[in-house]
C-alpha cells in the first residue's frame, strides 16, 4: 500500500487524468441510466392468453387451460405455473427462476405453444404470448375523446362520435403511430366498441330456402379474398392481372352469393340476413367522470426500458398526433408515469444536492482549510459518477431506492481522515517544496489502515443485502449496489486522488489553525468531560436508561417495506355479484363516479373506472370487478 501511495504521489497528473477519464465515463453512464420511480419487482414470467369467446369457464379450463398447463410444466427453470379460466378467456402464467433471460424464457414457451395448439379443439382459440412487459409496464394511459359523444340512441348531430368510431380512430390512427416508439411493446385499447361486420341471419328465411349456416360461412370466406393472375404484355407494357374480391363495405357483404336455386335465381346474403356494423362481444369497458363510457388505451413499456425516456417520447408523439385527428377529437392523457418519475427524481436530486451542500459547508467550517475542504468536497461528485458506471454495469436503474440511499457524509469519511492528517503533518513539519510529497505520502500511509478498515466495516453491513432473493432482492439489491459502489469509489479516491492533489495544492506548505467552531466545541467539551469522569456510574446508568427507552420506543414503532411514495391518487375497487352483466356494471360505476365527483368537486381532477378486461387481458378481471382510479 505504501508503494501504491508513493506511485500516486509521484505520478499525480496520471492519477488526475485517470479520475477525469472515469468522470467522463460516469457522465455518459448517467445519460444512459434507466430512470424510474421505484425498482421493478416483477419476477420473470411469460403469460399465455387464449381468447375463446364461445366457451364458458368450465370448457375453457377443460379444453384450453389444462392442455397449455400440461405442456408448460416440463419446461426448464420453471418455478411455478398458475392459471385462471374465465368466460371466454384462459390466462396461464409461467414463472421462471430469477435471473432467467426473458427472451430465452419466451423462446421455450413459444416452442411448447405449437404442441399445445395441436391438443386444443379447432375453433376453441389459439394460445398467444402476452407482451414483453412487467407489472409496472403501463406507463401512459389516455382517452380518445369526441366532443361531443353521441348519445346511446344514436347521433343527434353530424359532429358527434360514437364509441365505435372513436375506437376505430384509436386502433387505426393513434395506436398505429405509438407502437413504433422505441421502448413501447404494445398499445392496449380498453373501452369503446371494436368494429365488426355482423351478419344477422334470419332462421325462418334460412329454413325456407333449405340452407344451413355452414353454407353462409363458406360463401363469406370464398368471397372475401384477392387473387393474382400473373401478367400480360400489351403494347410493350407488362400489366399485372389481379382478381379483387376483398369485402370493403356492408353492401359488398350483402351481395355475396350463397347459393343458386334450381331455376337459376341466385340467393344473396341480403335475402336471408341483415348486415350491419356491430361491436365484438365485450368483456370490459371504461367509464370516466360520471359521463358514461370512454375509449381509452394503455401504452405498455418493454421490459427493461427507460420509463422516463419512453414516457417523454410517448407524450411528444401524442402532441404530434393530436393536430391530425378529425375535428372535435382529442387525446386526454390521464396517467403519465413521467410525472411520477420527475417528482421522484426531483426528490432524490434535492436530497442529494442539499446533503452535498450541507456536507461541504460543515467541511469548510470544521476543517478550517478552504483548499482541503474543496478537495474533499470534490470526492462527492466523482464518487457519484463512478456509482453511475457501476449501476449501468449491473443493470440498476436510478430510483428512490438506489440513488436515495446515498449518504455523502458516510461516503467521504475516508477522504476527511486523509486530508485532516495531511494538513496536521504539513503544519507540524512546516514542509515546503519537495518535502511536501514525502510528508503527504507518510501522512496518507499513517491513516491507511483505519481508512481501509473503517470503510470495509461499513461495506460489510451492505453485503448481506446482495444475497436477498425474490421481491426483497429486487427491491433492496439496487440500494446495496449503489452504496457499495459509492463507498468503494470514495475509498479509492481517498488513497489516490486526495494525496496526489494534496501535493499540488499544498506545495507551498501549510500553517494550520484550529477552526473557531472546533475551539468553541473544545471549551464546551472540557468541563463536560470532567463531570463525566467524576460521575462515571451515573453516566453509565444514564446511557443504559437511554438504550432501554430507545428499545421500548422501537418496539412500538410501525414498519414500512419501502419508503412512502404518494402519487396524489387513490385506487379503489367495486366488487359486485359474479352474475352481474357488463351493462349493469357500467351503470353502477357511472353512479359511483357521479357520487364521488358531487361529494368532492374541488379535490377530484378525474375519476376513471376500468371494468372487466381489455382485449389483451394482461389483467384478467371479470365484469363484476371495477378498478377505480381517483
Amino acid at each position: 500500500m505504501e508503494s501504491f501511495v508513493a506511485f500516486c504521489v509521484r505520478h499525480r497528473f496520471l492519477v488526475i487524468f485517470g479520475v477525469l477519464l472515469v468522470g467522463a465515463f460516469g457522465v455518459r453512464a448517467a445519460s444512459l441510466l434507466p430512470i424510474d420511480a421505484v425498482p421493478d419487482v416483477t419476477n420473470v414470467q411469460v403469460q399465455v392468453l387464449t381468447n375463446s369467446p364461445s366457451l364458458g369457464p368450465v370448457e375453457v379450463e377443460q379444453y384450453v387451460t389444462v392442455p397449455v398447463e400440461t405442456v408448460m410444466s416440463g419446461l426448464p427453470n420453471v418455478e411455478q405455473v398458475r392459471s385462471l379460466s374465465r368466460f371466454g378467456l384462459s390466462a396461464v402464467t409461467i414463472v421462471f427462476e430469477e435471473g432467467t433471460d426473458i427472451y430465452f424464457a419466451r423462446q421455450l414457451v413459444a416452442e411448447k405453444l405449437s404442441e399445445a395448439r395441436e391438443t386444443i379443439p379447432e375453433g376453441y382459440g389459439a394460445p398467444e404470448m402476452g407482451p414483453i412487459s412487467t407489472g409496472l409496464g403501463e406507463i401512459t394511459q389516455f382517452e380518445v375523446r369526441g366532443d361531443p359523444m353521441c348519445p346511446e340512441g344514436g347521433p343527434d348531430t353530424e359532429a358527434c362520435y360514437t364509441p365505435m368510431e372513436l375506437r376505430s380512430i384509436l386502433d387505426w390512427y393513434v395506436a398505429f403511430q405509438l407502437r413504433p416508439i422505441p421502448g413501447v411493446v404494445e398499445v392496449n385499447p380498453f373501452g369503446g366498441e371494436l368494429k365488426t361486420y355482423e351478419v344477422q341471419v334470419d332462421p325462418a328465411r334460412l329454413n325456407a330456402l333449405g340452407l344451413g349456416l355452414r353454407e353462409i360461412f363458406d360463401a363469406l370466406e370464398a368471397n372475401n379474398a384477392n387473387a393474382g393472375g400473373g401478367y400480360i404484355v400489351r403494347g410493350g407494357e407488362q400489366r399485372v392481372i389481379r382478381g379483387e374480391g376483398l369485402v370493403s363495405s356492408l353492401e359488398d357483404v350483402r351481395n355475396v352469393r350463397v347459393a343458386t336455386r334450381n331455376d337459376g335465381t341466385p340467393i344473396f346474403i341480403k335475402d336471408i340476413a341483415n348486415v350491419a356494423f356491430a361491436p365484438v362481444v365485450r368483456q370490459g369497458a371504461v367509464t370516466r367522470d360520471g359521463r358514461g363510457e370512454a375509449v381509452t388505451a394503455s401504452v405498455m413499456m418493454l421490459m427493461g426500458a427507460n420509463s422516463g425516456q419512453v414516457s417523454e417520447a410517448v407524450r411528444a408523439r401524442i402532441d404530434e398526433i393530436e393536430p391530425g385527428l378529425p375535428e372535435g377529437v382529442t387525446i386526454d392523457v390521464w396517467y403519465d408515469r413521467a410525472e411520477l418519475v420527475d417528482r421522484t427524481i426531483r426528490t432524490v436530486a434535492t436530497n442529494l444536492i442539499e446533503g452535498g451542500v450541507l456536507v461541504i459547508v460543515v467541511l469548510l467550517l470544521m476543517l478550517g482549510n478552504f483548499r482541503g475542504g474543496l478537495l474533499v468536497a470534490a470526492v462527492i461528485p466523482l464518487s457519484l459518477l463512478a456509482t453511475f458506471i457501476a449501476m449501468r454495469f449491473f443493470g440498476v436503474s436510478g430510483n428512490l431506492m438506489s440513488l436515495g440511499a446515498l449518504d455523502f457524509g458516510l461516503i467521504i469519511d475516508g477522504a476527511i481522515v486523509v486530508i485532516e492528517n495531511v494538513s496536521r503533518r504539513l503544519s507540524e513539519t512546516k514542509a515546503k517544496g519537495k518535502q511536501v510529497k514525502a510528508t503527504v505520502k507518510k501522512a496518507t500511509v499513517q491513516v491507511m489502515r483505519p481508512v481501509l478498515f473503517g470503510t470495509a466495516i461499513i461495506m460489510i453491513v451492505y453485503i448481506p443485502i446482495l444475497t436477498l432473493q425474490g421481491i426483497e432482492g429486487k427491491m433492496f439489491r439496487p440500494m446495496s449496489i449503489a452504496v457499495l459502489a459509492a463507498l468503494f469509489a470514495a475509498l479509492i479516491l481517498a488513497i489516490t486522488l486526495v494525496p496526489a492533489v494534496s501535493t499540488w495544492i499544498f506545495k507551498g506548505g501549510l500553517s494550520e489553525k484550529e477552526p473557531f467552531l472546533a475551539r468553541m466545541a473544545r471549551r464546551a467539551y472540557r468541563p463536560l468531560l470532567g463531570l463525566a469522569l467524576r460521575f462515571r456510574f451515573a453516566v453509565m446508568m444514564g446511557a443504559a436508561a437511554l438504550i432501554g427507552a430507545g428499545a421500548l420506543l422501537a418496539s412500538t414503532m410501525g414498519a414500512e417495506f419501502i419508503p412512502q411514495l404518494d402519487e396524489g391518487a387513490i385506487a379503489m375497487q367495486a366488487i359486485r355479484p359474479p352474475s352481474v352483466s357488463l351493462e349493469e356494471s357500467i351503470r353502477a360505476s357511472t353512479r359511483i363516479e357521479q357520487a364521488i365527483v358531487e361529494a368532492f368537486p374541488d379535490e377530484i381532477e378525474t375519476i376513471v373506472s376500468r371494468t372487466g378486461r381489455a382485449e389483451i387481458a394482461t389483467d384478467p378481471m371479470g365484469v363484476e370487478i371495477s378498478d377505480i382510479y381517483l
